[in-house]
C-alpha cells in the first residue's frame, strides 16, 4: 500500500512539474507571480487563516496558456501549435528544467487556436445561444507532445492559481468546463483518461484514431471529425477501384498511424489487395530510422504507396525522400497530411490523392486587414495561416465550440428552468455540460453537428487530388465525396477528372497473386 501510495505521488508530481511555453504570447511568468501575489493580498483582508480554511499550493510552476480571457464559463482549448519539444537528458539529481517547444510554429494549429477564440467571440455577441454571458478560454500549446499534453491536463483540471483556498481540504473544482483538443490521438487519448474521471468533455477536432470510440474507456470524448475506421474502409475501397493491388504502407509510430493502418490493411485484405512492405517511424526518432523508411521506398517495385500518418511525420519522410530522388511513386494519403497545403511543396508527390474533411465556409473568418508594420497588407503573405479558402479542420474546431456552448445553455438554462433566459450566476459543474453534450443536435452554417453514442459525427469525406495547375504549382482539388450514411453502392463516387503522379489518367500497379 505504501509503495502503490508512493508511484501514485511520484506521478501526480511528474505531472505537476514545471512544464512552460516557449510560445507565451498573451502571458508571462510574471502574470502568475503577481496572480499569487494578490491572492495572498486578498487573504489578509478578509480569508480567514483559521484551522476551518486551508491554504492549499500547487506542486510546481504553472504552465501558462498561450491565449486567455477570463468568463463566466471558461473553454479550454489544446493544439499542436508547435510540432517538437526540446529534449533534455536528465540526471534526477536537481528539478529538470521545464520542457520547451521547439522549432518553427505550425501555422494550421496556430489558425485552429484562433478559430476556437473567433467561434467564442461570435457566441459572446449572440442574443440567442448564452445571451447576457460571457465564455472565456485558456489555450495551450501541448508542442505535440503527450508529456506537455498531460500536464497541461492536470491544469485544466486544477486552474491557474497557483495559491488557494478551501473550507477543510485542498480539494476544488476545475475552472474550465469543457477542452477542445488535442490535435493528435496519442495527447487526446492521455486528456482523457486524466479529465474524465473529472466527468470534463473533451472535444476533438482532429482525434481520429477508432480506439477513442470506446466509451468504456473513454467516456467524455466527443470528436466532430470521423473515426479512422470508416476512412481506413474508404481508403481500401479506393486502392481497389483503381486496380492497385500491390501497393506500399508507410504509417506514425503512434495511436492514430498504427491504429488508422492495422484497420486500412484489415480492409485491404478483404479486398484482395497485397501489401509488399509496411513501415512505421515517429518524428522524435533517429534519422536513421527516417533514411531506413526512404530507403525501403526507393527500392520496393510497388508503384503505391499508402501513408497513414500525421504531418509532422510525412514531411520528414519527404524532405529525406527529396534528397535522393527515387523513381515516382503514387501517394495515397490520410486526411492528417493530403490537405496540408504546406506539403504542396513536394513536386515529386504530385498526383497524390486521399480522403479529407469536407472543405467549409465560416462567414467571417476571413483574414482581416491589419498590418505588421504600417506598409504591408497581411492577405499577400503567402502562408496557411492566411489562407481560409479550404477551412476544413478550422470548421471541426469551429463546431467543437459551438457544442460546448449549445450543451453550457442547456445546462445553465435547464438549471433556471427557462429554455432561453439564462443566469450567468448559476453555477454548473463539467458533470452537467457532459450529460448536455450527449444530446446536442443543430445546424450552424449548413452543417449539422450531433454525436452517436460512441461519440462521433456522421463520416463524410470529400476526395482530394494533388494537380499540377496551368503555372507549374501544386494545388489541391476536390474529386469525389464519401459518404458513409448513404446506401451501399452510393457511398463513393468520383465526379472529376484525376491527375496520376505520371501526368496520366491512371497508374497500373499490380503484381500476379501466386
Amino acid at each position: 500500500m505504501e509503495i502503490s501510495a508512493l508511484c501514485i505521488g511520484l506521478i501526480l508530481s511528474l505531472g505537476l512539474c514545471e512544464l512552460n511555453s516557449a510560445l507565451a504570447l498573451n502571458s508571462s511568468e510574471d502574470d502568475v507571480k503577481q496572480r499569487a501575489g494578490h491572492i495572498e493580498d486578498r487573504t489578509g483582508a478578509g480569508v480567514s487563516t483559521q484551522t476551518s480554511s486551508v491554504k492549499c499550493k500547487l506542486q510546481g510552476t504553472t504552465r501558462l496558456p498561450v491565449f486567455s480571457m477570463d468568463g463566466d464559463y471558461v473553454i479550454g482549448g489544446v493544439f499542436s501549435i508547435h510540432h517538437y519539444m526540446h529534449t533534455v537528458k536528465h540526471n534526477y539529481t536537481t528539478m529538470p528544467e521545464p520542457l520547451r517547444c521547439t522549432g518553427s510554429i505550425k501555422t494550421r494549429d496556430l489558425r485552429f487556436s484562433r478559430a476556437m477564440i473567433f467561434a467564442i467571440k461570435e457566441i459572446n455577441n449572440s442574443t440567442e445561444l448564452l445571451p447576457g454571458i460571457k465564455l472565456g478560454y485558456q489555450i495551450y500549446d501541448s508542442c505535440a507532445s503527450v508529456t506537455v499534453a498531460v500536464h497541461v491536463a492536470f491544469q485544466l483540471s486544477n486552474g491557474l492559481d497557483p495559491v488557494f483556498y478551501t473550507g477543510d481540504n485542498c480539494s476544488q473544482s476545475g475552472m474550465v468546463k469543457a477542452v477542445v483538443g488535442e490535435t493528435g490521438s496519442s495527447p487526446s487519448i492521455s486528456m482523457s483518461r486524466i479529465i474524465g474521471p473529472f466527468n470534463i468533455p473533451q472535444v476533438s477536432h482532429l482525434a481520429t484514431c477508432a480506439c477513442l470510440s470506446d466509451k468504456q474507456q473513454y467516456p467524455n470524448f466527443f470528436r466532430t471529425v470521423p473515426s479512422d475506421q470508416f476512412q481506413a474502409e474508404a481508403l481500401a475501397k479506393l486502392v481497389k477501384h483503381f486496380g492497385w493491388t500491390w501497393i506500399g504502407a508507410v504509417r506514425s509510430d503512434s495511436d492514430y498511424g498504427n491504429n488508422g493502418m492495422a484497420s486500412f490493411l484489415d480492409a485491404a485484405h478483404r479486398e484482395g489487395i497485397c501489401v509488399e512492405y509496411s513501415e512505421s517511424f515517429y518524428r522524435t526518432h533517429p534519422r536513421s530510422r527516417i533514411q531506413k523508411v526512404a530507403d525501403v521506398i526507393r527500392r520496393s517495385t510497388a508503384m503505391v504507396v499508402v501513408a497513414f500518418a500525421a504531418f509532422g511525420e510525412v514531411r520528414l519522410l519527404l524532405e529525406e525522400l527529396a534528397l535522393e530522388p527515387s523513381p515516382p511513386r503514387q501517394w495515397i494519403g490520410s486526411e492528417a497530411w493530403v490537405t496540408d497545403t504546406e506539403l504542396l511543396r513536394f513536386s515529386f508527390c504530385a498526383g497524390a490523392i486521399g480522403f479529407g474533411i469536407q472543405k467549409s465556409v465560416i462567414p467571417g473568418a476571413a483574414t482581416d486587414e491589419r498590418v505588421c508594420d504600417g506598409t504591408e497588407d497581411i492577405k499577400t503573405l503567402q502562408s496557411p495561416y492566411t489562407d481560409t479558402s479550404q477551412l476544413r479542420i478550422t470548421n471541426m474546431v469551429y463546431k467543437a465550440v459551438y457544442a460546448i456552448a449549445h450543451a453550457i445553455h442547456k445546462a445553465v438554462c435547464q438549471k433556471t428552468n427557462s429554455t432561453t433566459q439564462c443566469d450567468k450566476f448559476t453555477r454548473i459543474e463539467s458533470k452537467e455540460v457532459l450529460t448536455q453534450l450527449k444530446k446536442v443536435n443543430f445546424s450552424r452554417n449548413g452543417y449539422d453537428v450531433s454525436f452517436d453514442a460512441n461519440g462521433d459525427p456522421v463520416a463524410r469525406y470529400e476526395l482530394v487530388n494533388w494537380q499540377k495547375s496551368e503555372s507549374g504549382s501544386i494545388e489541391m482539388v476536390t474529386v469525389g465525396q464519401y459518404d458513409a450514411s448513404l446506401p451501399v453502392g452510393q457511398k463513393f463516387r468520383i465526379n472529376r477528372n484525376l491527375t496520376w503522379v505520371d501526368g496520366g489518367t491512371q497508374v497500373r500497379s499490380t503484381k500476379a497473386i501466386m
